[in-house]
């Protein structure tokens, strides 16, 4: 028997339609209301989260849009689903897509006899793997006309008498083409604009409080605050579709904030992200304390429509939560995430994988000789140039050397140093735990197949052959030049 949220009997959701919107904002972190950011006006979604569940630990797999709204819509990590970086830009500079074979949520679902549809941003590809049946494209930040592509949608879902599947995938509060901007200097209809004053911004503990990072955070704000005002008129359309009472919503981000020392880094101010829950029946008001993983989120759509074995078939290694909506306590099990990043863009490679427990955070820099990469808008942007400027040249509590040079391994003890700035990996106090994170994350690379297992330099998933021929392989990571011998 399929699993059912809290607060909603088997015979209630089998019997109510199985419709699903899911809305992604774009470099959205903890900045609502719901997430205690109590400076930025959200009042549509600390609305939607006051009527359903508040996941306040749910992590993004990676910090880069192409490749973690793959993940929401595939239920497998980057490495698993091959889309390891940006599907585009820069005049065709990068292209990752994702494996033709993979299983996509438009392609479940579509067999599955359900109207699939995405309005706004896409971003990940090929058409072929993701085949959604309604497609608005459009990089515009005009959030009343997603809102009204989205009716639409709902009144073909109405005409055709289907159940639907809808993404919508807000641009804001993305940067814009300009160094500091956020797409506030147009003017968009049916949207209010709310401007911020600099001084009254709050610098997060991921960046130096210096003039232009807080004039790029104001304009942010502004930005954060037309993206809810979108969400408030999406929510209305679905209402004045009469779905508003039989459709599963759920609001997330696909990484953090447009900043150094966030989007593009697995620090939790890259994928510690708010994740909305609205559930027909659900218990309302939930503050929701277990950790969750975007791969979570597939697994959790497919049982929502009652057809978790597709879920089991697949082997993907997320599960649902909608048996644990309503839960307010931390649960056994429940207590670690995984995720991985590879590219952000082309030129952009820096692969790190990452075990989140309650306590501790563990990544493996698997290329950690290279210098960690600069996304080109944030190495453009007048906040990095303000900060790496400033006396002292701190990015938030981190020098600039700890920032581009980081060791093979980084381990942080979260209660104690919530920002990840004191790496504890060679610490002899921390050696077992070290240890245990190690294995732990070891095993789910080899449960993913995850390419970058390395030993001695290299993948241990390209010479698979010559290992199982047995030919030895130090039990080492990088290579050693002074030490070359493998016997």
């Amino acid at each position: 028997m399929p699993t059912h949220p809290i607060g909603i009997t088997p015979t209630t959701a089998s019997t109510m339609p199985k419709n699903i919107l899911l809305v992604i904002a774009d470099d959205l972190g903890r900045n609502l209301g719901v997430c205690g950011e109590h400076r930025i006006k959200t009042p549509n979604l600390d609305r939607l989260a006051a009527q359903g569940t508040y996941f306040s630990m749910a992590f993004a797999s990676t910090a880069s849009c192409s490749g973690s709204r793959s993940v929401i819509q595939t239920g497998l990590h980057t490495h698993e689903n091959g889309q390891i970086g940006l599907l585009r830009g820069f005049g065709g500079l990068h292209y990752f897509t994702t494996f033709d074979h993979v299983e996509s949520s438009p392609r479940l679902f579509n067999r599955l006899g359900y109207k699939t549809g995405i309005v706004n941003k896409v971003h990940v590809g090929p058409d072929t793997v993701y085949p959604w049946g309604f497609r608005e494209e459009s990089a515009t930040r005009d959030v009343a006309w997603t809102a009204s592509r989205a009716g639409e949608f709902f009144r073909m879902a109405r005409s055709d008498g289907q159940p639907f599947f809808l993404t919508v995938a807000y641009i804001d509060p993305h940067r814009d083409h300009t160094r500091g901007g956020f797409g506030n200097s147009q003017e968009y209809p049916s949207v209010t604009e709310l401007k911020y004053d600099p001084a009254d911004v709050v610098i997060p503990p991921f960046l130096t409080d210096v003039p232009e990072v807080r004039q790029e955070l104001a304009e942010y704000y502004s930005a954060v605050w037309r993206m809810d005002q979108g969400v408030g008129l999406l929510l209305a359309e679905l209402e004045k579709a009469g779905y508003a009472d039989d459709t599963l919503v759920l609001f997330t981000s696909d990484n953090g904030p447009p900043f150094v020392n966030s989007k593009s880094t697995l620090y939790d101010a890259g994928v510690h992200l708010p994740l909305i829950v609205r559930a027909p029946g659900g218990t309302p008001g939930v503050v929701n304390p277990n950790l969750i993983s975007f791969v979570d989120i597939l697994p959790t759509f497919l049982d929502w429509a009652g057809h978790p074995e597709l879920n089991v078939d697949a082997k993907r290694k997320g599960r649902s939560f909608l048996p644990i909506l309503g839960e307010t306590t931390a649960l056994p099990g429940w207590d670690h995430v995984f995720g991985s990043h590879t590219f952000h863009e082309l030129t952009a490679y820096y692969p790190t994988r990452f075990l989140r427990t309650r306590r501790y955070k563990y990544h493996r820099n698997v290329a950690w000789q290279l210098d960690f990469p600069f996304p080109g808008d944030l190495y453009g942007a007048h906040s990095w140039e303000g900060m790496r400027n400033a006396e002292g040249a701190l990015i938030g509590k981190r020098t600039i050397a700890n920032y581009i040079r980081r060791g093979p391994e980084e381990l942080f003890d979260l209660q104690e140093d919530p920002d990840e700035v004191h790496n504890l990996a060679k610490d002899p106090a921390h050696n077992d735990i070290l240890l245990d994170c190690r294995k732990r994350l070891e095993a789910w690379q080899l449960a993913t197949a995850d390419p970058w297992y390395f030993r001695d330099g290299i993948s241990t998933r390209v010479i698979y052959n010559h290992i199982d021929a047995g030919m030895k392989m130090p039990d080492r990571w990088d290579f050693d030049v002074d030490n070359p011998g493998n016997r």
